[in-house]
């Protein structure tokens, strides 16, 4: 196929947003342009920075629409390890999304956010105001979504989050809101920084420098920045309350058994677990079953090779030029680029023989019997539980290049750009080879009549502990290559129509035209039969072309109402399919008084259908938990006790694409009022409501479970085509099968257009700061986010599903930030308190209580050019457990079990 020539070029692809700079975008751009009185102001006012504020000191600075503001500044004092950390942990992120320390999930490597519950496909992430592109491998294995793990603290200067949809003014994904990274772009003499941190518990050593700086050259002006960073792993054994498996009171897991199915007993190994007593740091002993016989066990099988923190190692730069042609014209350039490398582990290395045949199960000769074997090997028998490590290597780059400035002597400014994006992931993952049943087996005998394979095995081959050189040669390396880009030509205008009694009219416009792809590609060997278990290879591509044509009014229309109305028609076209949108928004403010702002907004927005759903072959995975309605039914158990209830992990399933997807269509809703009555205390509330139709989703699982059970148990009518749906997607073993009878072998999903999702509540938002002549400057700060109503429909004859109580669901029902700051001459100091909502502990019998984390930071700035601070995250040591769910006992995804984590930090400029 024929290859993007900007992916070729840069090995990477970002792509340009869709920023519209209208009088209300220009105030939250990052390069706003204003027209200018005089000559000798026009050049620098070209390159006039307007911070979107969250801090009022008028009112006349907040608009229809509320935004907020992160610097770095505040991003360091509070505590926050990184820009994802930062956004993670704003209030309006109520979502619960995987991230690198939820194990055994597709993205790892990867982090993202999920801005009021909608999901990390629902928020449209900006560089500078351009797009970039996505992620290569699709989260859950699903939805597309921008990376917030490789962006690195050192390199920015603020962060901005438009709280509410702007799909009229940046197009499509920008239903829950918009987040704009913003990079440092004047910078005076050299600046170094050095941080490290390492936790109180041991484990995780995390380590940052940074270089930035900037220099003029008559009409040239430079800036530059770089970042290194590094980060240890942490393993789950690495903290006492996880290291076992049994501290939770269950039995040691099996590493060694031998099953005969026929009688569903173990086979007595109590003679043979000695010879592996010292696996598993020395852990494994003989466990009793009490069905019969016995099977070697250790508490530490999950914990030895579980990462909590993956392992990583970046590298990132930033170049920024801009050369003035003269007073009004300015030629500019900005590119950004990064490598990361990142490990993490999992589950460790387990085999069960004839696995590979579907059967998990086999015949042995020697025995006559049916038999199961299973096997986890221990780091001692592997050389380390880091052979084990999955890898990824990811490239990205952003590339920008235009051209802006005014407009003759008229207060019409331009700008013309052309930006590309890209990302490259390398990713490796250990397999065993096909060979390995032989290995432990034998050579394969034949096969019954319903094709369970046999075998005459010499049991003392599975009975002694493997060495690493064996081992070595048992598996290897499956290496995949994933690309991703995204590129973008935009011309847009700002300017002033006519004068109206509260100010001037004025108009923005804006026409695009973009391209993005992205390719998945396999190892091939999988589809050769070279590894075991694993004959799926896949190569995916696709790419998709696109233009917009947009407008924006910013009508003061008196002194106290100002009216903003915003237009855009956005067009896609792939897979053979055009599909045409277009969305308005509009906003009223009303300034009874100076201190006063009451506001309100609507908004129209869409997104259209992810690419991995509409390209992708067929995606495998597993379910985190899964209900089987149906066997709760043939055991006669009531939900509340039944043993196939919550099980976890949950159930296999087969994902493939579906082409003929609609755009989702969102609406949202704002009102709020903002009180300012001096520069010292400002408030804000706003209520949100945020509505998506035909929002594009998978076949919800659960939803299919709970159909199929209605249908063989006579609820519904078995030949209707409701059940037979049923019957076809979910796929179960035999009654009579030796092994688990009757449980889901896979559950078939595509995706498809659901009737709808809905979600409101309201943001608090307030500060006050005050100067004292002895002690010092104080502020605090408090942002409170709550979340009233969230409901789901998969069909539109569907009731509605209560997400928002849902025991099912881990989203935040609500979360504060507080924040409360001193600083008096060459000494700061902050503290940050962080509330998270109850959540369902991990059974879903109760909730789990709200829980505070607090953030420490204090600093001295040694002279004008030197600083050190000394930060402590989690400040009072606290970990959320939960036993509810079993082993890893705390909410994972949710919290994090590090423990409390100290920083030191220190920097010195040069020149300036």
């Amino acid at each position: 196929m024929k290859h993007n020539p900007t992916l070729i070029a840069t090995q990477v692809a970002l792509a340009l947003s869709t920023f519209s700079y209208s009088a209300l975008a220009a105030e939250e751009s990052t390069d706003a342009i204003k027209p200018q009185a005089s000559e000798q102001s026009k050049a620098s006012k070209a390159e006039q920075v307007v911070v979107t504020g969250s801090r009022i000191v008028r009112v006349a600075k907040e608009g229809p629409t509320s935004v907020t503001v992160l610097t770095a500044k505040e991003i360091e004092q509070q505590g926050y390890k990184s820009v994802f950390d930062a956004l993670n942990n704003l209030p309006q992120n109520t979502g619960f999304v995987q991230g690198d320390d939820f194990g055994n999930t597709f993205t790892p490597a990867a982090n993202s956010i999920s801005l009021r519950g909608l999901g990390p496909n629902h928020t449209l992430v900006l560089l500078n105001g351009h797009r970039m592109a996505d992620y290569p491998i699709a989260y859950q294995g699903s939805v597309n979504f921008v990376n917030l793990a490789d962006i690195p603290a050192g390199l920015i200067e603020r962060v901005e989050v438009l709280n509410g949809g702007a799909s009229a003014i940046y197009g499509s994904d920008a239903i829950a809101g918009v987040v704009n990274i913003i990079l440092k772009k004047h910078i005076e003499g050299i600046n170094i920084s050095a941080r490290t941190g390492r936790l109180q518990h041991g484990g995780g050593e995390d380590t940052r420098l940074s270089l930035s700086g900037g220099a003029t050259f008559d009409q040239l002006s430079l800036v530059y920045a770089l970042d290194l960073n590094r980060r240890a792993m942490l393993w789950s054994k690495d903290r006492d309350f996880m290291a076992d498996d049994t501290l939770g009171g269950a039995r040691p897991r099996a590493i060694l058994s031998r099953t005969d199915l026929g009688r569903n007993v173990y086979e007595d190994l109590s003679g043979i677990c000695g010879r592996f007593s010292n696996n598993f740091y020395g852990s494994v002993s003989t466990v009793h079953d009490p069905k019969g016989g016995s099977f070697c066990g250790s508490g530490k099988g999950s914990s030895s090779y579980w990462t909590l923190q993956t392992k990583k190692e970046g590298l990132s730069g930033f170049v920024g030029l801009n050369y003035s042609l003269d007073a009004n014209h300015l030629l500019f350039a900005e590119f950004q680029a990064g490598r990361n490398t990142t490990e993490n582990n999992t589950r460790g290395p387990s085999w069960t023989a004839a696995a590979a045949s579907g059967k998990s199960y086999f015949l042995n000769q020697n025995t006559g019997n049916f038999e199961q074997w299973t096997k986890r090997f221990a780091p001692e028998e592997i050389g380390g539980a880091s052979h084990w490590n999955r890898r990824w290597e990811d490239t990205s780059a952003n590339l920008a290049l235009g051209a802006r400035g005014n407009l003759g002597e008229t207060s019409w400014t331009y700008e013309a750009v052309y930006s590309a994006s890209g990302y490259d992931s390398r990713h490796r993952a250990p397999l065993f080879y096909n060979g390995i049943d032989e290995y432990f087996l034998g050579p394969q005998l034949g096969k019954t009549a319903s094709g369970v394979s046999i075998y005459a095995p010499d049991p003392n081959r599975f009975y002694t502990p493997v060495t690493p050189e064996a081992f070595s040669q048992l598996f290897g390396h499956a290496r995949s290559h994933n690309k991703s880009w995204n590129q973008t030509f935009s011309l847009s205008a700002t300017g002033e129509l006519l004068e109206l009694s509260g100010g001037p009219l004025k108009l923005a416009t804006v026409a695009e035209w973009g391209r993005q792809g992205y390719i998945t590609a396999a190892d091939p060997r999988l589809a050769q039969g070279v590894f075991y278990n694993n004959s799926r290879a896949t190569y995916v591509s696709g790419a998709r072309t696109r233009y917009a044509l947009g407008a924006e009014l910013n009508a003061p229309l008196t002194k106290q109402i100002t009216a903003t109305l915003a237009g855009r028609y956005d067009h896609y076209a792939f897979a053979g399919n055009d599909v045409g949108k277009f969305t308005y928004n509009g906003g009223l403010e009303y300034r009874p008084s100076n201190s006063l702002l009451v506001r309100s907004n609507y908004a129209t927005s869409f997104r259209a259908p992810d690419m991995n759903y509409i390209f992708a072959n067929q995606t495998n995975g597993y379910y985190a938990s899964t209900t089987d309605y149906y066997r709760c039914y043939l055991a006669g158990q009531p939900l509340s006790n039944c043993q196939f209830a919550n099980q976890s992990p949950g159930a296999n399933y087969v994902q493939t694409q579906n082409k003929d997807l609609k755009p989702e269509n969102g609406k949202s809703w704002g009102l709020g009022l903002v009180w300012a009555p001096n520069n010292q205390f400002d408030l804000s509330l706003d209520y949100w409501k945020v509505r998506i139709k035909d929002e594009v989703t998978n076949l919800d699982a659960d939803h299919l479970l709970q159909t199929e059970a209605h249908c063989r148990s006579g609820k519904l009518e078995a030949s209707s085509a409701q059940c037979l749906d049923a019957f076809n997607r979910i796929v179960r073993n035999p009654a009579d099968a030796p092994l688990r009878p009757n449980a889901i072998a896979n559950i078939f999903i595509n995706p498809i257009n659901a009737a709808d999702e809905e979600t409101s509540g309201f943001d608090l938002n307030t500060g006050y700061r005050w100067r004292t002549q002895d002690w010092g400057r104080f502020g605090g700060q408090i942002r409170y986010s709550r979340v009233l109503t969230h409901r789901y429909r998969q069909f539109a004859h569907d009731e509605p599903v209560d997400l928002h109580h849902s025991m099912n669901n881990s989203d935040w029902p609500d979360r504060v930030t507080a924040t409360f700051d001193w600083s008096r001459e060459a000494w700061r100091s902050s503290l940050t308190f962080n509330r998270y909502g109850r959540i369902p502990n991990g059974d879903g019998s109760a909730y789990l209580s709200p829980t505070w984390l607090t953030n420490a930071s204090v600093g001295h700035q040694i002279n004008k050019r030197a600083s050190v601070s000394l930060t402590i995250n989690n400040l009072f040591d606290t970990v959320k457990y939960d036993g509810r769910g079993g082993w890893p006992f705390y909410p994972v995804g949710n919290y994090t079990p590090y423990g409390r984590q100290i920083w030191l930090s220190a920097s010195y400029q040069f020149g300036g």
